[in-house]
């Protein structure tokens, strides 16, 4: 319960893996019951909680309680059997027409866009689509992209945003909302780590896509510039860190722990000027952040884990298990040895 209750306040999806669901590991009957127990009364609609029984006591939580349900956005179904599907349908009328739309199905992982992260479902996915193999796929219509507009600020490269902005160095949305929460948001507890409500980062991001200002303050809620800030570097089309320094920065836990900084050290260095400064930027903030961390409990780890992902991915397919750790290491000791790794190199304008 304390889990859901950091995320149920917010906008969330749920992704339920159907396979590898057998009579040895499904909950007993009667130990789902008294989960069902322990949550209150007054959250409880008890004419779903039967067939969320069946699958297990996560979709028992997020179906029967009114509190979970308002903001889950969507229920992604990984592997379903007919049974499911066939369960689903009678169990329909019981079920709102607004909620049963939140239910996706997805057949292979490939369609869900984690193949590389969930290997363990690899197999089984295999042997499905083998089964499948001779049947045509069905036909995906792609739309044609559309040319960005001339203020664009997500999605679009650095030097779009520095041309379009008079040669500044650092984009608009970093800008504000690195001074924004320097202001006022720097002892905040969970600083970037707490979500914002999709709704609003949405709303934010058409302002400054469109050129409009954005006053942070009319939305009450100090994590939002936060997210923003990791949203904006999320879609780039190429990391802040740079595609070619991928596979430097994965390979950093075979460098003598001795060594690392120096390493990191010559990996910045050799940056194109616009990401350097840009990085720069960034990791001062972070730093400044987690020399709060008594306050806002935010460590360099911590800070890793939120932002390691968002600087660097490789070109080809989604971050593996095995980089996850070298990623966010390498991002930490950024953060600890800010002054350290960045200043020995000055660049113009900067």
């Amino acid at each position: 319960k304390y889990t859901l209750d950091q995320y149920v306040e917010d906008d969330y999806m749920v992704v339920y893996f159907h396979y590898g669901l057998k009579s040895l590991n499904k909950p007993f009957l009667k130990w789902l019951q008294t989960a069902y127990q322990e949550f209150d009364r007054k959250y409880v609609s008890k004419r779903l909680v039967l067939p969320c029984l069946v699958y297990n006591v996560f979709l028992t939580i997020s179906f029967s309680f009114p509190r979970y349900k308002k903001n889950l956005k969507a229920l992604y179904v990984v592997h379903p059997t007919n049974f499911i599907k066939i369960l689903w349908n009678i169990f329909k009328p019981l079920l709102s027409h607004k909620f049963g739309k939140k239910i996706i199905y997805f057949s292979y992982l490939s369609d869900l866009g984690v193949w590389e992260v969930l290997p363990q479902f690899s197999l089984h996915d295999e042997n499905l689509q083998r089964k499948q193999k001779g049947k045509l796929p069905p036909v995906v219509k792609i739309p044609l992209p559309r040319p960005p507009l001339p203020t664009q600020q997500f999605g679009v490269s650095l030097q779009y945003i520095k041309d379009k902005n008079k040669g500044e160095l650092i984009p608009p949305v970093m800008k504000e909302t690195v001074s924004y929460l320097k202001s006022k948001g720097l002892q905040v507890e969970g600083l970037c780590r707490r979500p914002a409500s999709i709704q609003a980062i949405k709303d934010v991001q058409k302002l400054y896509n469109q050129g409009k200002s954005v006053n942070f303050d009319d939305y009450h809620d100090i994590h939002i510039p936060a997210v923003m800030l990791k949203t904006f570097l999320r879609e780039l089309p190429q990391p802040l860190l740079t595609f070619d320094c991928y596979d430097h920065i994965v390979g950093i836990t075979s460098v003598e722990s001795c060594l690392r900084v120096t390493r990191r050290k010559q990996i910045i260095q050799g940056l194109p000027e616009h990401n350097y400064v840009v990085l720069k930027y960034l990791i001062c903030f972070l730093h400044m952040v987690s020399q709060e961390s008594i306050y806002n409990r935010m460590t360099t780890s911590s800070l890793a884990c939120g932002f390691g992902l968002n600087l660097i991915w490789p070109l080809k397919g989604t971050t593996s298990l095995n980089a996850l750790v070298p990623v966010n290491l390498f991002t930490e000791l950024l953060i600890d040895f800010y002054m350290n790794i960045f200043n020995s190199r000055t660049v113009p304008d900067e």
